[in-house]
């Protein structure tokens, strides 16, 4: 198998319904793991075809079609043959043309033996389906087989150049990575294979299966004790794969991993962010823009008596946006609220500690760029309105509201009412020197930060910063190119460092 030549992945139909299933009355359902095998399947980038035999019920084959139809997929008969099935004629002809894979769980012989007879890599899943025919690879069960696919490719293609990526994320962000056509199992552009790794099965042997781990750690947070914050990961609790994950990356130094769990965790403590940000001020220079973090202070009560004296000392007047200072990983690290006056703390919600930062006024606009390897990009988006406009609103009461889901966004009324921004009001160089900068000194392979310019200063001040975003804003036709060059480019970086 080449690099550019096609693959063809064939799946058993016994691989995917139940076994229980029988009978034209019965009701027809998935195995476990096989809507999640699928679901990673659609946007491969391989062509997936469903195969079955002469004899199914018509529930068994109704819900076959209306599953190869949901995800796109093929749907090929298998003949029989005396007592036997055999590969329909498409079947023979895709393998002089193709490298073609059949997974099944079902022991039929002489169909193993003729897709082997012309070149077809056979794999059987299941302790109750060991074949016993030359060549067959046998794997135990059903979340192994992406895994054993991406490896078969690349043992196929046969260059050590190609990168089998094992990556961890929540579901909802897989997904959306996947659609966009970023986690392809047939090699990217950059010689990329990509494959969740399962929680399911022992996480060592899949660790050393893989080049590198892409991993969005905060994802797998179940924790956090915001008293140990500045001495992260004291006092996170992860969930028991990650947990594993960490373990076996401790006791091998050398594995690949994009990125170092220690650079990423200053970025769950916004004052940790703070302190980053603060930086930033060295890149300015008399009579160009300033860039600059937003003032702010810490509060690990809403009742300080001298309240009034420690805001005046970090240069905060009101309105105050109130940020909890775990920055994510937790269910409430986004629960904020906007307060126009000191009695609103009275009864404000906000998990403590907390961070006071300053409103700052900017026309409704926010620009969010992204360092994607050494590429920056941006993308304008609709923001909260200026103070003004939000206030008569609040009825004397903090407006509180979670910046994932119900962040105030300005009306077209309201932008009408502001000095409306676009993108030429930004100073590019001046971020995108900021974004290079940031990156060097976090050390991270991908970040995404928020800029909004400030009203009557001018200033640009950078009010978010964030690991493995999802760029959605990018187009993905220059994004994902970029992300796997990022990965590709890191990857080489590590590998150089450990070989001096």
């Amino acid at each position: 198998m080449a690099m550019g030549q096609p693959v063809r992945l064939v799946l058993d139909a016994s691989l995917l319904i139940e076994p229980s299933a029988t009978g034209e009355a019965a009701a027809v359902a998935l195995r476990p793991g096989a809507e999640d095998l699928l679901r990673r399947l659609r946007y491969s980038n391989l062509s997936v075809a469903i195969s079955y035999v002469n004899g199914m019920s018509t529930n068994e084959s109704g819900f076959l079609e209306m599953v190869t139809s949901s995800h796109s997929f093929g749907y090929i008969p298998l003949l029989a043959k005396s007592g036997d099935c055999s590969p329909n004629d498409l079947m023979l002809e895709w393998s002089r043309t193709s490298s073609c894979f059949y997974m099944t769980s079902r022991d039929d012989k002489g169909l193993i033996s003729e897709l082997r007879n012309h070149n077809w890599r056979v794999v059987s899943v299941g302790n109750e389906c060991s074949i016993e025919v030359p060549g067959v690879l046998n794997v135990g069960r059903l979340q192994e087989l992406l895994l054993t696919l991406a490896t078969l490719i690349k043992r196929e293609i046969g260059d050590s150049s190609v990168l089998v990526i094992g990556y961890v994320m929540k579901q909802s962000r897989e997904e959306d990575f996947a659609r966009r056509g970023a986690f392809p199992i047939y090699p990217s552009k950059d010689g990329l294979i990509f494959v969740p790794l399962s929680f399911e099965l022992p996480l060592s042997s899949q660790l050393q299966e893989v080049d590198t781990v892409l991993h969005k750690i905060t994802d797998e947070i179940i924790k956090i004790d915001p008293n140990c914050s500045i001495d992260f990961p004291k006092g996170i609790s992860f969930s028991s794969g990650m947990s594993e994950i960490i373990r076996f990356v401790e006791e091998h130094p050398d594995i690949c991993i994009i990125d170092q769990f220690k650079n990423i965790y200053p970025l769950l403590d916004r004052l940790q962010i703070q302190n980053i940000l603060v930086q930033l001020q060295e890149l300015g220079t008399e009579g160009k823009t300033k860039l600059r973090a937003p003032y702010s202070l810490k509060v690990d009560n809403f009742h300080d008596g001298e309240l009034d004296k420690h805001l005046a000392e970090a240069n905060l007047s009101f309105p105050l946006i109130v940020k909890p200072q775990v920055a994510c990983g937790v269910s409430d690290a986004h629960n904020m609220a906007l307060v126009f006056q000191i009695e609103e703390f009275s009864n404000l919600s906000v998990p403590l500690p907390a961070v006071l930062q300053e409103y700052i006024d900017h026309g409704s606009k926010i620009f969010k760029f992204y360092v994607i390897g050494d590429k920056v990009f941006h993308a304008v988006r609709n923001s909260m309105p200026n103070a003004s406009l939000l206030k008569p609103s609040s009825g004397g009461e903090p407006l509180t509201f979670n910046s994932l889901k119900t962040l105030p966004v300005a009306t077209k009324e309201q932008q009408l009412q502001t000095r409306v921004q676009d993108s030429k009001s930004v100073d590019t160089d001046l971020v995108e020197e900021a974004a290079k900068f940031l990156k060097e000194l976090l050390g991270l392979t991908i970040i995404g930060f928020d800029v909004v310019v400030q009203e009557g200063t001018g200033d640009h001040v950078i009010v978010d910063l964030n690991y493995l975003p999802s760029f959605k804003e990018v187009p993905d036709s220059v994004a994902v190119p970029a992300f796997w060059d990022a990965i590709r480019q890191t990857y080489e970086s590590k590998r150089g460092k450990a070989q001096t």
